[in-house]
């Protein structure tokens, strides 16, 4: 099976900034989408009904995580997102819905909820609280839409 609704990787320079999943992306076997040297690892499993993978448990290895990574999973609604260079300029925005899967890499990103939404967020931890971000006022260019 060839893979449907293509994964979308969003770029600034040689940073990338998101990785967007379609609800509806489909293929077979096991993908990883991310480059290994991420902290937070997205991947994709399909496999027939009998396949098992052998029980296992994580070992404790020490990782160094310096940025935080989140992926955001849209439950239902209509989310669009706005994404931004580390130096905090507009680059674009994406538009998602229920089923689909967001990392946000790098950079600086805002939401704006279209219609009620629900939302699973998964980042590393712990949380850091407001240590954890810097808040800045977005703007996106003058003529992009909403």
């Amino acid at each position: 099976m060839n893979a449907i609704n293509t994964i979308r990787h969003i770029f600034h320079e040689s940073t990338m900034i998101a990785l967007v999943i379609p609800g509806d992306y489909r293929d077979d076997g096991i993908k990883f989408f991310t480059p290994q040297e991420f902290s937070q690892q997205v991947g994709y499993m399909n496999r027939p009904a009998g396949y098992i993978v052998q029980p296992h448990i994580h070992n404790e290895i020490h990782r160094e995580v310096r940025l935080t990574q989140e992926v955001l999973i849209i439950r239902s609604g209509r989310v669009e997102i706005d994404l931004y260079t580390s130096d905090k300029d507009y680059l674009e925005s994406v538009q998602l819905v229920g089923g689909d899967i967001i990392l946000l890499a790098a950079g600086g990103h805002g939401l704006n909820f279209l219609e009620e939404s629900e939302i699973i967020e998964v980042k590393q931890g712990p949380h850091a609280g407001e240590e954890d971000k810097t808040r800045f006022a977005g703007q996106k260019r003058v003529g992009d839409g909403v």
